[in-house]
């Protein structure tokens, strides 16, 4: 017995609405339905699921329902690196990025099959799309 899907990532936000537009306006997820926590939260869907769900940060364990720790925000995600999403069109996502004034970093990968651009969101997670050079 294993996983089977990646369900989703949730990202701890000390600035939830800035972050939920980075997510929303610039890469094109769709905000949706989601269940009646006792804090703020958005769920982020992408063809239909909920992939990015971004929590408000809140010192107080019980709002998570327990005596679960989280780090504070600005002490990193420890091993986490990034995330990464497939895209359809890199030079318009390059144009939308420019036209929003966010810095993102190009590379390609050897081989010449997948090119890629690094955007860190507001919460300084790493976001990475890859566009398939077919």
């Amino acid at each position: 017995m294993g996983v089977s899907a990646l369900e989703h990532i949730t990202i701890r936000c000390a600035q939830l609405q800035r972050t939920r537009d980075f997510y929303v306006e610039l890469l094109g997820l769709e905000e949706g339905a989601r269940p009646a926590f006792p804090f703020r939260v958005y769920w982020l869907y992408l063809g239909g699921i909920p992939v990015v769900h971004l929590v408000e940060a809140s010192d107080k364990a019980s709002a998570w329902g327990g005596e679960i720790v989280i780090a504070r925000p600005g002490e990193g995600t420890g091993c986490f690196d990034h995330v990464a999403f497939r895209g359809d069109d890199g030079a318009a996502m390059k144009a939308r990025l420019d036209r929003a004034g966010i810095t993102y970093k190009e590379r390609a990968v050897p081989g010449g099959a997948i090119s890629q651009l690094f955007i860190p969101d507001p919460e300084g997670v790493l976001v990475e799309i890859n566009f398939r050079n077919d």
